[in-house]
């Protein structure tokens, strides 16, 4: 008679006592799911694959409570296991295009010091560094929700249908919430809009006019 293999429950206790072989099943059971959820938001080139180590990192380290209710029903401890997995893999991805955002700032302050004198070009790299910055910190202060749907349509380039997957939202609230969270951007980005009318400024305006469109 073959046995049944073990639930996420079993395996979560089994791991907690300390048996390896139990964490490693985990790991097989469910990491091709978390990386293809990966991948779906920080892309190929995003380093997925070290958000998903992370995850598991964080599994074992601090591993979820299934709640007494849930304890002895295979089904339900795995959905339980796998909502919390993919919660913290979302919230990995996250912070992982920010920090990818933040050295993309650094690396371009670093290009701004060491280019040529060239006043046209540096005005360029320094302007493009500014608007980062402003963008970023003006995500910062949106509500969590306005904030991730922003981070993945701006900084992700996830269409609305992705981020709804992605979020569990209906596409028609990531709309909204994108909206809201342009409405609230194009305020704090006010003063870098509302340039002079010299020829140097007026292609910077254009273009924030345009990503905040």
């Amino acid at each position: 008679m073959t046995m049944a293999p073990e639930s996420d429950g079993q395996l979560l206790r089994a791991a907690a006592r300390g048996e390896a072989r139990a964490f490693e099943a985990l790991v097989g059971r469910h990491q091709s799911a978390l990386l293809r959820h990966a991948r779906s938001l920080v892309g190929e080139s995003g380093g997925y694959e070290d958000v998903v180590q992370e995850v598991f990192l964080r599994l074992a380290q601090r591993p979820p409570e299934l709640p007494p209710e849930v304890e002895g029903d295979a089904e339900r401890e795995r959905a339980h296991l796998l909502s919390w997995l993919h919660r913290v893999t979302r919230n990995c991805c996250m912070d992982a295009l920010r920090s990818e955002t933040r050295r993309k700032s650094r690396e371009e302050t670093v290009a701004a010091r060491t280019a040529s004198t060239s006043i046209d070009g540096g005005f360029a790299t320094v302007e493009a560094r500014d608007t980062r910055t402003a963008v970023e910190r003006g995500l910062e202060k949106l509500p969590p929700d306005q904030n991730e749907v922003l981070v993945l349509r701006l900084i992700g380039g996830r269409s609305y249908r992705e981020i709804a997957e992605i979020t569990g939202k209906k596409i028609g609230t990531v709309g909204w919430l994108v909206s809201e969270g342009l409405k609230a951007l194009s305020r704090d980005l006010a003063p870098l809009l509302a340039l002079s009318d010299s020829p140097a400024s007026e292609p910077r305006a254009a273009r924030l006019r345009g990503e905040l469109s």
